[in-house]
Protein backbone atom coordinates (compact mmCIF):
# COMPACT_ATOMS: atom_id res chain seq x y z
CA UNK A 1 0.00 0.00 0.00
CA UNK A 2 1.53 3.36 -0.89
CA UNK A 3 2.69 5.51 1.86
CA UNK A 4 -0.02 8.18 0.70
CA UNK A 5 -3.24 5.93 1.26
CA UNK A 6 -1.45 4.34 4.38
CA UNK A 7 -1.74 7.74 6.08
CA UNK A 8 -5.13 8.38 5.00
CA UNK A 9 -6.45 5.18 6.10
CA UNK A 10 -4.67 5.52 9.44
CA UNK A 11 -6.79 9.33 9.87
CA UNK A 12 -9.88 7.40 8.86
CA UNK A 13 -9.37 4.79 12.00
CA UNK A 14 -11.62 6.33 13.92
CA UNK A 15 -13.93 6.62 11.28
CA UNK A 16 -14.08 2.81 10.59
CA UNK A 17 -14.33 1.72 14.64
CA UNK A 18 -17.87 3.93 14.70
CA UNK A 19 -18.96 1.64 11.54
CA UNK A 20 -17.93 -1.85 12.63
CA UNK A 21 -18.24 -3.20 16.01
CA UNK A 22 -16.05 -5.12 18.09
CA UNK A 23 -12.82 -4.64 19.12
CA UNK A 24 -10.00 -2.29 17.79
CA UNK A 25 -8.42 -4.19 14.36
CA UNK A 26 -5.49 -3.20 12.69
CA UNK A 27 -6.98 -1.50 9.19
CA UNK A 28 -3.79 -2.05 7.48
CA UNK A 29 -3.77 -5.37 7.16
CA UNK A 30 -5.21 -6.86 3.98
CA UNK A 31 -7.71 -9.30 4.08
CA UNK A 32 -8.65 -8.98 0.22
CA UNK A 33 -7.90 -7.98 -2.86
CA UNK A 34 -10.57 -7.50 -5.31
CA UNK A 35 -9.27 -7.98 -9.20
CA UNK A 36 -8.59 -4.45 -11.23
CA UNK A 37 -9.53 -5.15 -15.21
CA UNK A 38 -7.24 -2.80 -17.48
CA UNK A 39 -7.71 -4.79 -20.35
CA UNK A 40 -10.38 -5.50 -23.60
CA UNK A 41 -9.11 -9.43 -23.08
CA UNK A 42 -9.91 -9.41 -18.80
CA UNK A 43 -12.99 -7.73 -19.70
CA UNK A 44 -14.13 -10.22 -22.05
CA UNK A 45 -13.34 -13.20 -19.89
CA UNK A 46 -15.02 -11.88 -16.82
CA UNK A 47 -18.04 -10.95 -18.85
CA UNK A 48 -17.83 -14.35 -19.86
CA UNK A 49 -18.06 -15.90 -16.49
CA UNK A 50 -20.72 -13.08 -15.10
CA UNK A 51 -22.88 -14.82 -17.79
CA UNK A 52 -23.07 -18.50 -16.62
CA UNK A 53 -23.30 -17.22 -13.17
CA UNK A 54 -26.87 -18.53 -12.65
CA UNK A 55 -26.79 -20.55 -16.10
CA UNK A 56 -29.26 -23.23 -14.64
CA UNK A 57 -30.38 -25.81 -12.08
CA UNK A 58 -29.34 -28.94 -11.69
CA UNK A 59 -30.98 -32.23 -12.49
CA UNK A 60 -31.21 -33.28 -8.53
CA UNK A 61 -32.93 -30.08 -7.97
CA UNK A 62 -35.64 -30.29 -10.60
CA UNK A 63 -36.27 -33.77 -9.96
CA UNK A 64 -36.69 -33.27 -6.38
CA UNK A 65 -39.11 -30.15 -6.61
CA UNK A 66 -40.90 -31.90 -9.66
CA UNK A 67 -41.79 -34.66 -7.15
CA UNK A 68 -43.06 -32.55 -4.32
CA UNK A 69 -44.91 -30.38 -6.99
CA UNK A 70 -46.56 -34.15 -8.13
CA UNK A 71 -47.42 -35.43 -4.65
CA UNK A 72 -49.03 -31.72 -3.64
CA UNK A 73 -50.99 -31.52 -6.39
CA UNK A 74 -52.27 -35.13 -5.85
CA UNK A 75 -52.33 -35.76 -2.11
CA UNK A 76 -52.57 -31.82 -1.16
CA UNK A 77 -52.89 -30.86 2.55
CA UNK A 78 -51.52 -34.68 3.90
CA UNK A 79 -48.49 -34.39 1.26
CA UNK A 80 -47.88 -30.96 2.73
CA UNK A 81 -48.26 -31.52 6.06
CA UNK A 82 -45.53 -34.49 5.09
CA UNK A 83 -42.70 -32.19 3.98
CA UNK A 84 -43.34 -29.92 6.73
CA UNK A 85 -42.34 -32.44 9.08
CA UNK A 86 -39.49 -33.46 7.20
CA UNK A 87 -38.53 -30.34 6.49
CA UNK A 88 -39.57 -27.11 8.92
CA UNK A 89 -39.75 -30.49 11.43
CA UNK A 90 -43.27 -30.05 13.29
CA UNK A 91 -46.70 -30.94 12.58
CA UNK A 92 -48.63 -27.73 13.73
CA UNK A 93 -51.56 -26.92 12.23
CA UNK A 94 -50.69 -25.29 8.69
CA UNK A 95 -52.72 -22.47 8.78
CA UNK A 96 -51.27 -19.55 11.93
CA UNK A 97 -54.72 -18.06 14.27
CA UNK A 98 -54.26 -14.44 14.08
CA UNK A 99 -53.88 -14.67 17.96
CA UNK A 100 -50.33 -16.34 17.38
CA UNK A 101 -49.33 -13.52 14.88
CA UNK A 102 -50.28 -10.98 17.27
CA UNK A 103 -48.45 -12.83 20.47
CA UNK A 104 -45.17 -13.07 18.08
CA UNK A 105 -45.41 -10.04 17.08
CA UNK A 106 -45.53 -7.79 20.43
CA UNK A 107 -42.13 -9.49 21.32
CA UNK A 108 -40.63 -6.85 18.79
CA UNK A 109 -39.11 -3.54 20.13
CA UNK A 110 -41.27 -0.58 19.75
CA UNK A 111 -38.52 0.96 17.74
CA UNK A 112 -38.06 -1.68 15.13
CA UNK A 113 -42.25 -1.72 14.70
CA UNK A 114 -42.05 2.32 14.03
CA UNK A 115 -39.40 1.50 11.35
CA UNK A 116 -41.72 -0.88 10.17
CA UNK A 117 -44.60 1.57 9.92
CA UNK A 118 -42.38 4.52 8.48
CA UNK A 119 -41.52 2.25 5.56
CA UNK A 120 -44.61 0.56 4.84
CA UNK A 121 -45.60 4.24 4.65
CA UNK A 122 -43.06 5.45 2.35
CA UNK A 123 -43.87 2.03 0.29
CA UNK A 124 -47.82 2.63 -0.34
CA UNK A 125 -47.11 6.17 -1.23
CA UNK A 126 -45.05 5.24 -4.10
CA UNK A 127 -47.00 2.35 -4.92
CA UNK A 128 -50.29 4.35 -4.99
CA UNK A 129 -48.83 6.38 -7.94
CA UNK A 130 -48.70 3.18 -10.04
CA UNK A 131 -52.16 3.14 -9.88
CA UNK A 132 -54.30 2.82 -13.35
CA UNK A 133 -57.78 3.51 -14.24
CA UNK A 134 -60.33 1.84 -16.97
CA UNK A 135 -60.18 4.54 -19.98
CA UNK A 136 -62.37 4.60 -23.34
CA UNK A 137 -62.82 6.83 -26.25
CA UNK A 138 -65.85 7.19 -28.77
CA UNK A 139 -65.11 8.07 -32.22
CA UNK A 140 -67.44 7.67 -35.77
CA UNK A 141 -69.86 4.95 -33.87
CA UNK A 142 -66.59 2.62 -32.62
CA UNK A 143 -65.92 2.80 -28.52
CA UNK A 144 -62.71 1.14 -27.47
CA UNK A 145 -61.30 0.90 -24.04
CA UNK A 146 -59.92 -0.76 -21.38
CA UNK A 147 -61.01 -2.34 -18.30
CA UNK A 148 -58.60 -1.96 -14.76
CA UNK A 149 -59.59 -4.55 -12.51
CA UNK A 150 -57.41 -6.24 -9.59
CA UNK A 151 -56.72 -10.08 -9.43
CA UNK A 152 -58.99 -11.26 -7.19
CA UNK A 153 -56.07 -13.76 -5.25
CA UNK A 154 -52.69 -13.29 -4.42
CA UNK A 155 -49.93 -15.51 -2.92
CA UNK A 156 -46.96 -14.37 -1.16
CA UNK A 157 -44.07 -16.75 -0.72
CA UNK A 158 -42.21 -14.64 2.72
CA UNK A 159 -38.85 -16.13 3.87
CA UNK A 160 -39.30 -16.26 7.79
CA UNK A 161 -36.76 -19.10 8.79
CA UNK A 162 -33.11 -18.05 10.09
CA UNK A 163 -33.02 -15.87 6.93
CA UNK A 164 -36.25 -13.86 7.48
CA UNK A 165 -37.07 -10.34 5.43
CA UNK A 166 -39.83 -8.70 6.91
CA UNK A 167 -39.23 -5.83 4.32
CA UNK A 168 -40.10 -8.92 1.78
CA UNK A 169 -43.66 -8.97 3.66
CA UNK A 170 -43.95 -5.22 2.70
CA UNK A 171 -42.37 -4.87 -0.53
CA UNK A 172 -44.62 -7.72 -2.02
CA UNK A 173 -48.04 -7.54 -0.39
CA UNK A 174 -48.62 -3.69 -0.40
CA UNK A 175 -48.59 -3.39 -4.04
CA UNK A 176 -51.26 -6.08 -4.22
CA UNK A 177 -53.33 -4.15 -1.80
CA UNK A 178 -52.74 -0.99 -3.41
CA UNK A 179 -53.91 -2.68 -6.97
CA UNK A 180 -57.09 -3.30 -4.84
CA UNK A 181 -56.31 -7.45 -4.60
CA UNK A 182 -59.33 -8.63 -2.03
CA UNK A 183 -57.67 -11.87 -0.60
CA UNK A 184 -54.33 -12.64 0.14
CA UNK A 185 -52.15 -14.90 1.33
CA UNK A 186 -49.14 -15.72 2.59
CA UNK A 187 -46.64 -18.91 3.02
CA UNK A 188 -43.96 -18.78 5.41
CA UNK A 189 -41.36 -21.18 6.84
CA UNK A 190 -41.50 -21.90 10.43
CA UNK A 191 -38.38 -23.84 11.68
CA UNK A 192 -38.88 -26.05 14.61
CA UNK A 193 -42.21 -24.58 14.55
CA UNK A 194 -41.11 -21.12 15.32
CA UNK A 195 -42.70 -17.79 14.37
CA UNK A 196 -40.37 -15.05 13.20
CA UNK A 197 -41.47 -12.22 15.03
CA UNK A 198 -40.30 -9.57 13.07
CA UNK A 199 -42.21 -11.08 10.20
CA UNK A 200 -45.64 -11.18 12.09
CA UNK A 201 -45.12 -7.83 12.58
CA UNK A 202 -44.94 -6.82 9.59
CA UNK A 203 -47.93 -8.81 8.49
CA UNK A 204 -49.96 -7.51 12.10
CA UNK A 205 -48.60 -3.56 10.75
CA UNK A 206 -50.48 -4.68 7.01
CA UNK A 207 -53.73 -6.34 8.74
CA UNK A 208 -53.01 -9.59 6.70
CA UNK A 209 -54.31 -12.80 8.51
CA UNK A 210 -54.58 -15.62 6.09
CA UNK A 211 -51.19 -16.90 6.68
CA UNK A 212 -49.76 -20.64 6.73
CA UNK A 213 -46.65 -21.98 8.46
CA UNK A 214 -45.53 -23.49 5.11
CA UNK A 215 -42.16 -23.05 3.17
CA UNK A 216 -40.02 -24.35 0.16
CA UNK A 217 -41.64 -26.23 -2.94
CA UNK A 218 -44.37 -27.80 -0.82
CA UNK A 219 -45.88 -24.02 -0.33
CA UNK A 220 -45.60 -23.06 -4.09
CA UNK A 221 -47.66 -26.29 -5.33
CA UNK A 222 -50.23 -25.62 -2.65
CA UNK A 223 -50.75 -22.22 -3.37
CA UNK A 224 -50.62 -23.13 -7.10
CA UNK A 225 -52.77 -26.02 -7.04
CA UNK A 226 -54.53 -25.53 -4.11
CA UNK A 227 -55.43 -27.91 -0.96
CA UNK A 228 -58.14 -28.52 1.61
CA UNK A 229 -56.47 -26.31 3.67
CA UNK A 230 -55.38 -23.71 0.72
CA UNK A 231 -57.43 -22.19 -1.49
CA UNK A 232 -55.59 -21.83 -4.64
CA UNK A 233 -54.25 -18.46 -6.09
CA UNK A 234 -54.39 -16.32 -9.27
CA UNK A 235 -50.24 -15.33 -9.01
CA UNK A 236 -47.85 -15.55 -6.56
CA UNK A 237 -45.27 -13.33 -5.48
CA UNK A 238 -42.04 -13.74 -2.96
CA UNK A 239 -38.19 -14.81 -3.40
CA UNK A 240 -37.11 -17.88 -1.80
CA UNK A 241 -34.39 -20.54 -2.21
CA UNK A 242 -33.71 -22.47 -5.11
CA UNK A 243 -36.46 -25.24 -4.82
CA UNK A 244 -38.94 -22.02 -4.43
CA UNK A 245 -37.28 -20.42 -7.54
CA UNK A 246 -37.46 -24.08 -9.47
CA UNK A 247 -40.89 -24.58 -8.32
CA UNK A 248 -42.65 -21.15 -9.03
CA UNK A 249 -40.63 -21.13 -12.32
CA UNK A 250 -42.60 -24.68 -13.20
CA UNK A 251 -46.19 -24.09 -11.79
CA UNK A 252 -46.05 -20.94 -14.45
CA UNK A 253 -48.71 -21.27 -16.69
CA UNK A 254 -50.95 -22.64 -14.03
CA UNK A 255 -50.93 -19.88 -11.79
CA UNK A 256 -48.75 -16.45 -12.83
CA UNK A 257 -45.44 -15.62 -11.06
CA UNK A 258 -44.08 -12.51 -10.21
CA UNK A 259 -40.30 -13.25 -11.63
CA UNK A 260 -37.44 -15.93 -11.34
CA UNK A 261 -35.47 -13.90 -8.54
CA UNK A 262 -31.55 -14.80 -8.85
CA UNK A 263 -28.49 -14.09 -6.85
CA UNK A 264 -28.54 -9.96 -5.68
CA UNK A 265 -25.96 -7.97 -8.66
CA UNK A 266 -25.02 -4.44 -7.79
CA UNK A 267 -22.99 -2.12 -10.70
CA UNK A 268 -21.48 1.13 -9.62
CA UNK A 269 -20.61 3.86 -12.19
CA UNK A 270 -17.99 5.80 -10.70
CA UNK A 271 -15.23 8.65 -11.11
CA UNK A 272 -12.68 10.30 -8.74
CA UNK A 273 -15.37 12.80 -7.52
CA UNK A 274 -16.67 9.51 -5.75
CA UNK A 275 -15.72 8.83 -2.53
CA UNK A 276 -14.04 5.50 -2.50
CA UNK A 277 -15.05 4.13 1.56
CA UNK A 278 -19.04 4.51 -0.01
CA UNK A 279 -17.96 3.02 -2.78
CA UNK A 280 -16.52 -0.24 -1.40
CA UNK A 281 -18.94 -0.53 1.68
CA UNK A 282 -21.50 -0.36 -0.93
CA UNK A 283 -19.86 -3.22 -3.05
CA UNK A 284 -19.79 -5.43 0.38
CA UNK A 285 -23.53 -4.71 0.99
CA UNK A 286 -24.46 -6.76 -2.02
CA UNK A 287 -21.25 -9.26 -1.80
CA UNK A 288 -22.83 -10.36 1.48
CA UNK A 289 -25.95 -11.53 0.02
CA UNK A 290 -25.01 -14.84 -1.39
CA UNK A 291 -21.53 -16.11 -2.64
CA UNK A 292 -23.29 -16.02 -6.49
CA UNK A 293 -23.71 -11.87 -5.91
CA UNK A 294 -22.14 -9.76 -8.70
CA UNK A 295 -20.80 -6.64 -7.23
CA UNK A 296 -19.11 -4.83 -10.04
CA UNK A 297 -17.10 -1.38 -10.25
CA UNK A 298 -16.87 0.52 -13.42
CA UNK A 299 -14.31 3.53 -12.79
CA UNK A 300 -12.32 5.96 -15.57
CA UNK A 301 -9.64 6.60 -13.12
CA UNK A 302 -7.26 4.47 -12.57
CA UNK A 303 -6.20 5.54 -9.00
CA UNK A 304 -9.29 5.50 -7.91
CA UNK A 305 -10.10 1.98 -8.56
CA UNK A 306 -6.93 1.00 -6.79
CA UNK A 307 -8.39 3.20 -3.83
CA UNK A 308 -11.28 1.35 -4.39
CA UNK A 309 -9.89 -1.92 -3.90
CA UNK A 310 -7.45 -0.83 -0.91
CA UNK A 311 -10.92 0.33 1.09
CA UNK A 312 -12.89 -3.21 0.28
CA UNK A 313 -9.31 -5.03 1.80
CA UNK A 314 -9.13 -2.65 4.58
CA UNK A 315 -13.43 -3.24 5.54
CA UNK A 316 -13.69 -6.61 4.92
CA UNK A 317 -11.92 -8.13 7.66
CA UNK A 318 -14.53 -6.94 10.08
CA UNK A 319 -17.46 -8.21 8.35
CA UNK A 320 -20.08 -11.69 10.40
CA UNK A 321 -20.18 -12.92 6.73
CA UNK A 322 -16.63 -12.55 5.45
CA UNK A 323 -16.23 -15.76 3.68
CA UNK A 324 -19.58 -15.57 1.63
CA UNK A 325 -18.32 -12.10 0.77
CA UNK A 326 -15.20 -13.26 -0.31
CA UNK A 327 -16.42 -15.89 -2.62
CA UNK A 328 -19.04 -13.38 -3.99
CA UNK A 329 -15.98 -10.46 -5.13
CA UNK A 330 -13.83 -13.90 -5.90
CA UNK A 331 -15.39 -15.21 -8.81
CA UNK A 332 -17.99 -12.18 -9.73
CA UNK A 333 -16.78 -9.17 -8.83
CA UNK A 334 -14.69 -6.78 -10.67
CA UNK A 335 -13.29 -3.35 -10.69
CA UNK A 336 -13.19 -2.58 -14.57
CA UNK A 337 -11.09 0.54 -15.55
CA UNK A 338 -12.71 2.23 -18.83
CA UNK A 339 -11.13 5.21 -20.83
CA UNK A 340 -14.44 7.32 -20.76
CA UNK A 341 -17.77 7.53 -19.62
CA UNK A 342 -19.77 6.38 -22.35
CA UNK A 343 -17.97 3.16 -22.57
CA UNK A 344 -18.82 2.60 -18.66
CA UNK A 345 -23.06 3.44 -19.67
CA UNK A 346 -22.24 0.95 -22.50
CA UNK A 347 -21.04 -2.09 -20.32
CA UNK A 348 -23.47 -1.18 -17.56
CA UNK A 349 -26.48 -1.74 -20.43
CA UNK A 350 -25.16 -4.75 -21.36
CA UNK A 351 -24.58 -6.02 -17.97
CA UNK A 352 -28.37 -4.46 -17.39
CA UNK A 353 -27.36 -4.74 -13.45
CA UNK A 354 -30.45 -5.31 -10.98
CA UNK A 355 -29.08 -2.57 -8.89
CA UNK A 356 -27.01 0.78 -10.48
CA UNK A 357 -25.53 3.36 -8.46
CA UNK A 358 -24.33 6.53 -9.96
CA UNK A 359 -21.62 8.41 -8.54
CA UNK A 360 -20.12 11.35 -10.92
CA UNK A 361 -19.89 14.57 -10.86
CA UNK A 362 -23.29 15.45 -12.57
CA UNK A 363 -25.31 11.71 -12.15
CA UNK A 364 -28.14 13.27 -14.08
CA UNK A 365 -26.52 13.54 -17.25
CA UNK A 366 -25.62 9.93 -16.95
CA UNK A 367 -28.63 8.53 -15.98
CA UNK A 368 -30.75 9.50 -19.46
CA UNK A 369 -28.00 7.29 -21.04
CA UNK A 370 -29.21 4.61 -19.13
CA UNK A 371 -31.48 1.81 -20.47
CA UNK A 372 -31.37 -1.55 -18.91
CA UNK A 373 -31.35 -1.52 -14.77
CA UNK A 374 -33.58 -2.48 -12.24
CA UNK A 375 -33.43 0.57 -10.06
CA UNK A 376 -31.26 3.73 -10.90
CA UNK A 377 -29.54 5.20 -7.27
CA UNK A 378 -27.97 8.75 -7.98
CA UNK A 379 -25.66 10.25 -6.07
CA UNK A 380 -23.03 9.79 -3.09
CA UNK A 381 -25.95 9.70 -0.68
CA UNK A 382 -28.32 7.04 -2.30
CA UNK A 383 -26.89 3.60 -1.10
CA UNK A 384 -28.77 0.82 -2.09
CA UNK A 385 -30.04 -0.47 1.01
CA UNK A 386 -31.47 2.54 1.11
CA UNK A 387 -34.12 0.89 -1.58
CA UNK A 388 -34.19 -1.97 -0.20
CA UNK A 389 -35.86 -0.90 3.21
CA UNK A 390 -37.60 2.39 3.17
CA UNK A 391 -37.27 4.86 0.45
CA UNK A 392 -40.39 3.37 -1.23
CA UNK A 393 -39.74 2.06 -4.61
CA UNK A 394 -40.21 -1.68 -4.58
CA UNK A 395 -36.95 -3.86 -3.68
CA UNK A 396 -37.75 -7.21 -5.61
CA UNK A 397 -36.21 -5.88 -9.04
CA UNK A 398 -34.84 -8.00 -12.24
CA UNK A 399 -32.05 -10.05 -11.74
CA UNK A 400 -29.48 -11.84 -14.83
CA UNK A 401 -30.07 -9.66 -17.15
CA UNK A 402 -33.19 -9.63 -17.59
CA UNK A 403 -33.50 -5.92 -16.56
CA UNK A 404 -33.18 -5.65 -20.66
CA UNK A 405 -37.32 -6.53 -20.87
CA UNK A 406 -38.56 -6.39 -17.38
CA UNK A 407 -39.92 -4.27 -14.39
CA UNK A 408 -39.58 -4.22 -10.66
CA UNK A 409 -42.45 -5.90 -8.50
CA UNK A 410 -45.54 -3.20 -8.48
CA UNK A 411 -49.26 -2.55 -8.87
CA UNK A 412 -49.07 -3.26 -12.15
CA UNK A 413 -48.32 -7.15 -11.14
CA UNK A 414 -51.25 -7.91 -9.51
CA UNK A 415 -53.64 -6.08 -12.02
CA UNK A 416 -55.47 -7.66 -15.24
CA UNK A 417 -56.13 -5.39 -18.50
CA UNK A 418 -59.55 -6.17 -20.50
CA UNK A 419 -60.07 -4.60 -23.62
CA UNK A 420 -63.19 -3.07 -24.55
CA UNK A 421 -64.99 -3.24 -27.64
CA UNK A 422 -68.50 -1.30 -28.64
CA UNK A 423 -69.41 -0.78 -32.39
CA UNK A 424 -72.34 0.79 -33.61
CA UNK A 425 -74.03 0.11 -37.34
CA UNK A 426 -72.12 2.85 -38.56
CA UNK A 427 -69.20 1.94 -37.06
CA UNK A 428 -69.40 -1.27 -37.95
CA UNK A 429 -69.76 -0.79 -41.98
CA UNK A 430 -66.50 1.48 -41.05
CA UNK A 431 -64.26 -2.27 -41.22
CA UNK A 432 -66.97 -4.57 -42.16
CA UNK A 433 -65.22 -4.64 -46.11
CA UNK A 434 -61.56 -4.61 -44.53
CA UNK A 435 -61.95 -7.28 -42.01
CA UNK A 436 -64.13 -9.78 -44.28
CA UNK A 437 -61.30 -9.76 -46.92
CA UNK A 438 -58.30 -10.15 -44.36
CA UNK A 439 -60.50 -13.26 -43.10
CA UNK A 440 -60.82 -14.28 -46.98
CA UNK A 441 -57.42 -14.60 -47.27
CA UNK A 442 -56.75 -16.14 -44.35
CA UNK A 443 -58.81 -18.78 -45.36
CA UNK A 444 -61.59 -18.13 -42.03
CA UNK A 445 -64.45 -18.23 -43.80
CA UNK A 446 -66.52 -18.34 -40.99
CA UNK A 447 -64.85 -15.07 -39.61
CA UNK A 448 -66.38 -13.94 -42.68
CA UNK A 449 -69.33 -14.84 -42.38
CA UNK A 450 -69.88 -13.03 -39.49
CA UNK A 451 -69.34 -9.50 -41.22
CA UNK A 452 -71.43 -11.18 -44.17
CA UNK A 453 -74.63 -11.70 -42.21
CA UNK A 454 -74.72 -8.59 -40.73
CA UNK A 455 -74.14 -6.67 -44.02
CA UNK A 456 -76.85 -8.82 -45.56
CA UNK A 457 -79.35 -7.49 -42.47
CA UNK A 458 -77.99 -3.72 -43.30
CA UNK A 459 -78.80 -4.18 -47.22
CA UNK A 460 -82.24 -6.21 -46.78
CA UNK A 461 -83.53 -3.28 -44.30
CA UNK A 462 -84.10 -5.36 -41.68
CA UNK A 463 -83.67 -4.67 -38.16
CA UNK A 464 -81.19 -6.69 -36.27
CA UNK A 465 -82.76 -6.92 -32.68
CA UNK A 466 -83.69 -10.50 -30.75
CA UNK A 467 -83.82 -13.80 -32.54
CA UNK A 468 -88.19 -13.77 -31.89
CA UNK A 469 -87.60 -9.59 -33.65
CA UNK A 470 -85.51 -10.77 -36.58
CA UNK A 471 -88.28 -13.46 -37.05
CA UNK A 472 -90.98 -11.53 -37.38
CA UNK A 473 -88.91 -9.28 -39.57
CA UNK A 474 -87.96 -11.87 -42.08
Amino acid sequence: MNTGFRAAAQKRATVYEMIYEGPPVKWLCYNYRMRIINTERELRSFLNVLGRRAAGVSPEIESAVRTILDDVRRNGDSSVNKYTRRFDRHSLPLKIKSSEIDRSARKVDGKIVAALEFSAARIYDFHARQKEKSWSFNKGGITLGQIIRPIERAGMYVPGGKAAYPSTALMNIIPAQVAGVSEIAVCVPTPDGDLNPFVMSALRILGVTEVYRIGGAQAIGAMAYGTKSVKKVDKIAGPGNIYVATAKKMVFGQVAIDMIAGPSEILIIADDSANPVFVAADVLSQAEHDELASCIVITTSGSFARAVADEIGLQIGKLKRKQITQKSLSKYGAIIRVKNMDEAITISNGIAPEHLEIMVINPEAVVGKIKNAGAVFLGKWTPEPLGDYSAGPNHTLPTGATARFSSPLGVYDFIKRTSLLNFDQKGFMKLADIVESLADIEGLEAHANTIRARKAYIRAGLKAGSAKSDKKSL
